[in-house]
């Protein structure tokens, strides 16, 4: 058992005996009155999200969980297929419960992967991740009113909005929760 006021972003706890992910902590600390904190938590399983408000001496069950360095190594419309880097043993995950990933992983990359029961929960991803720009329409001249953004598609297929003068074939760092364009990254 855990207090619910010592949770932070990426803790595994179970709740009415399903496993969730902390998303989001935010920790309140009113004039009047007992600390608390709100949470948003993700079921890996089912995608649910809950929002839950708790006193901070409050215990919830912690759930131990393996983390593991795995290399993804494709997805084929159902799965995804990764290896494990110290046992070389190949495993899938279901594409339900990790949609978010699907264009965000680069294929050869390692990602860490929580495992609870041998069920995998989260597929961590780094905070930052540089992507080469595969597809990008010129810029028109003069077309600066719309706040001099255009849609450019990235080597993992993911689409996004960048500056007008990046390119094909450019590289640009991409922040991984919010799916936006950071800066331009000179190779």
């Amino acid at each position: 058992m855990i207090k619910a006021g010592s949770l932070e972003k990426g803790m595994a706890i179970l709740i009415k005996g399903q496993p969730y992910i902390v998303v989001e902590r935010e920790f309140v600390n009113p004039g009047k009155g007992s600390a608390f904190a709100r949470l948003k938590l993700k079921s890996p399983q089912t995608g649910q999200v809950l929002r839950e408000t708790m006193k901070t001496q409050d215990s919830v069950e912690d759930i131990s969980v393996d983390d593991k360095n795995c290399q993804y190594l494709y997805f084929d419309g159902d799965v995804y297929h990764f290896m494990d880097t110290d046992t070389y043993e190949q495993f899938t995950i279901p594409f339900e419960g990790f949609e978010d990933k699907q264009y965000l992983m680069k294929e050869g990359e390692t990602y860490r992967i929580l495992f609870w029961d041998h069920t995998p929960l989260d597929i961590s991803m780094p905070y930052k991740v540089v992507y080469e720009v595969t597809e990008a329409e010129d810029a028109v001249k003069g077309d600066t009113v719309t706040g001099a953004t255009k849609q450019v598609t990235l080597e993992t297929g993911l689409r996004i909005k960048v500056p007008i003068f990046i390119k094909q074939g450019e590289k640009v760092l991409i922040n991984t929760e919010t799916k936006e364009y950071l800066e331009r990254v000179n190779s």
